[in-house]
């Protein structure tokens, strides 16, 4: 069986501070451009109009996209609606002029562009439907509310199965795992779709996945090994998982990675936000959510962790002026 990093022994915690340093070196750039340029939403979050369409043939997606481009459309949604001569576009007009959720104008630039693509008389508009800024803001509420909740099932998981203390640190290394996302969908201007945040909150099951194996050899290291420090059975757990996290998380992001590169445009964000954040969230399990862990135990030791965060005593200094002395006889 392949077998990788079988015998590491890779001091990470020593290591954390730069760790933070590259963290903050693309958290602090990432959130000012959110804060400066903000999101960028699809329709589904900022509302806009559905049409769905019937065309005598099929249809190639992306010669229908640059055609839509033309017509001042940008980064519509278009899906097969059943039949591979039926399709559904959501979309928001952009032309100078024209307000983005008139609905009559986009299903006329919509038009206009099938024409353009399919020809005249090729195709059949079966119906439009306005989906309305409000229904927008209800599911964007939704979506960060569901990522809200998911920290207190967390929390509550890991303080049962664990302690408080594990539970907390698995939280903070999420949220970073979620800020860190965020500022990469900002950063590339991605549109913020459904599609998106689902890549999101299966990140967040991929990081927590990783920092609960590494937790669950804590635990075990922390009977198994009574004289080491605290420090020592963090990166002595790490090492011990390292192997694994390699192989899965390796074999996920290469997946993804061909996802990114030939997936097309509907599945390329899912792939893209999906590839960061397995990369993030095994950086943090590792460089985050472990020192958290180090550090919420010196600061309010549990049961487990008393005993290895009590450093030996010191050989007491000789007094001044005293010098040893061979035994005698």
């Amino acid at each position: 069986m392949l077998r990788l990093f079988a015998n590491a022994h890779y001091d990470f915690i020593g290591a954390r501070r730069y760790a933070y340093i590259l963290t903050a070196l693309f958290l602090i750039p990432g959130l000012l451009i959110l804060v400066i340029r903000g999101l960028n939403y699809s329709i589904e979050f900022t509302g806009g109009t559905l049409i769905q369409v019937e065309s005598k043939a099929p249809v190639d997606v992306g010669a229908l996209r640059t055609g839509l481009d033309r017509q001042g459309i940008h980064g519509a949604e278009i899906q097969n609606f059943g039949a591979p001569n039926e399709f559904v576009v959501r979309a928001r007009v952009a032309k100078p002029g024209t307000d983005a959720n008139d609905t009559q104008a986009t299903a006329d630039a919509v038009r206009q562009a099938l024409s353009g693509v399919l020809g005249t008389g090729n195709f059949s508009i079966v119906r439009t439907e306005a989906v309305g800024p409000k229904v927008g803001g209800e599911l964007r509420q939704q979506a960060f509310l569901a990522i809200f909740l998911s920290f207190f099932a967390v929390l509550a998981y890991l303080a049962y199965r664990f302690e408080w203390r594990f539970g907390l640190a698995a939280v903070i290394a999420t949220a970073h795992d979620i800020l860190a996302t965020i500022a990469f969908v900002g950063m590339l201007r991605l549109e913020v779709s459904l599609t998106v945040v689902a890549a999101v909150l299966s990140m967040v099951g991929y990081s927590l996945n990783d920092t609960i194996i590494i937790f669950d050899r804590v635990r075990e290291n922390l009977k198994k090994h009574k004289r080491d420090s605290f420090e020592q059975i963090l990166n002595r757990s790490i090492n011990e998982t390292l192997p694994r996290s390699v192989l899965t998380h390796g074999t996920t992001l290469s997946s993804l990675l061909a996802l990114t590169i030939f997936g097309g445009e509907v599945i390329r964000p899912f792939a893209l936000v999906m590839f960061f954040g397995v990369f993030t969230g095994t950086f943090s399990s590792i460089y985050i959510a472990a020192p958290v862990l180090m550090a919420i135990e010196k600061r309010w030791p549990g049961q487990l962790a008393k005993g290895h965060l009590t450093p030996s005593p010191a050989p007491a200094p000789l007094a001044a002026g005293s010098r040893k002395t061979a035994p005698v006889g």
